[in-house]
C-alpha cells in the first residue's frame, strides 16, 4: 500500500508505543520512514526501532518550539527533498492534571501545556511541512475516546483531545484544496508509556476489555494497519475523519453479559 511513500513518524517513545506499531505496519507496506525524537534521553529507544525498520533518519524535535520544528524539517530536507506525510503521535499533560476530580486538578498552566503539546503541535507541524509535501500527501494523528466522553482521571487530556479532533477537521478543510488529507485514529487503551501517566489505567483496561464487543484490547499493530491504510492512496477519498480502532468499545453502552442473565 505504501510503496514509494516517505512518511515521518513523530512521537515514538519506545517499542511498546502506538507509534512503533504504526511504524512497523507502514514499513511492512513498503514505506520509507524517518523519525523524530524529543530529547537525547529518548533517542536511543527511537534508534532501536529505526534500525529495525531500516531507517537512518533520526531528527531531534521539540514540538513546543516552532524553531525546533523548522530546524527539524530543514534537516529532513537534506535527506528527502519532499515527502508524503507524517504521523503525529504526541500528547502530554502534567501528571498532577491526570488524577482525581477534574475541577480540582485543572490549572491554567496545565490546561495550556496539554493543548499546546497535544493539539496545537499538529497544526504547527502541518504548517511547517506544507512546502515539502508531495501531491496526495496524508497527515495522521492519534486521539482517544476521552475527547467525546468523560473518563476518570483523563481530565484535561480529554479536552486537549477534543481540540485535536476539531483540529483534524479544520486542517482537512484548509489543506483539502491542495490535495492533502488529514485524519485521526481513536485507539482503544493500550499499555504505553503515555497511558501509564493516567491513574488506575489497569482498571480502565479491564473495564474496556469487558465491554468491547471483541472482548479484548486492541494491539499497536492493529492500530498501525489502519494508519497504513489511511496514509495510502487506497484512502484517497477519506479526510477529516476520526476512525475508531477500539474493538467496538465506542459503540457499546454496556457488555451483553452485564445485561443478560
Amino acid at each position: 500500500m505504501l510503496n514509494n511513500k516517505k512518511i515521518l513518524i513523530a512521537g515514538l517513545a519506545n517499542k511498546h508505543s502506538i507509534a512503533a506499531g504504526i511504524a512497523r505496519a507502514m514499513h511492512a507496506q513498503g514505506a520509507e520512514l524517518a523519525f523524530t525524537y524529543q530529547s537525547e534521553r529518548l533517542k536511543r529507544n527511537v534508534e532501536k526501532i529505526a534500525e529495525e525498520l531500516g531507517s537512518s533518519i533520526l531528527i531531534e524535535c521539540d514540538v513546543a518550539s516552532d524553531q525546533s520544528i523548522d530546524m527539524m524539517y530543514k534537516e529532513l530536507k537534506t535527506h528527502w527533498g519532499s515527502f508524503d506525510g507524517f504521523v503525529h503521535s504526541i500528547g502530554y499533560a502534567p501528571a498532577n492534571e491526570l488524577e482525581g476530580n477534574f475541577i480540582d486538578a485543572a490549572t491554567r498552566e496545565g490546561f495550556q501545556i496539554a493543548h499546546d503539546i497535544s493539539s496545537y503541535s499538529f497544526t504547527a507541524m502541518a504548517k511547517a511541512a506544507k512546502p515539502m509535501l508531495n501531491d496526495n500527501a496524508a497527515l495522521l494523528t492519534l486521539t482517544y475516546l476521552g475527547a467525546i466522553q468523560s473518563l476518570p482521571n483523563y481530565n484535561v487530556m480529554g479536552l486537549a483531545k477534543a481540540s485535536l479532533e476539531a483540529n483534524t477537521r479544520f486542517l482537512a478543510a484548509a489543506l483539502g484544496p491542495d490535495g492533502i488529507r488529514v485524519n485521526a485514529i481513536s485507539a482503544g487503551p493500550i499499555k504505553t508509556l503515555a497511558a501509564s501517566g493516567v491513574k488506575n489505567f489497569r482498571k480502565m483496561l479491564t473495564s474496556y476489555a469487558n465491554r468491547a464487543p471483541l472482548r479484548r484490547p486492541v494491539t499497536t499493530l492493529e492500530v498501525g494497519n489502519v494508519a497504513a491504510f489511511l496514509c495510502s492512496d487506497l484512502a484517497s477519498g477519506v479526510t477529516g475523519e476520526i476512525t475508531y480502532v477500539d474493538g467496538g468499545f465506542n459503540t457499546a453502552a454496556m457488555s451483553i453479559e452485564e445485561y443478560v442473565d
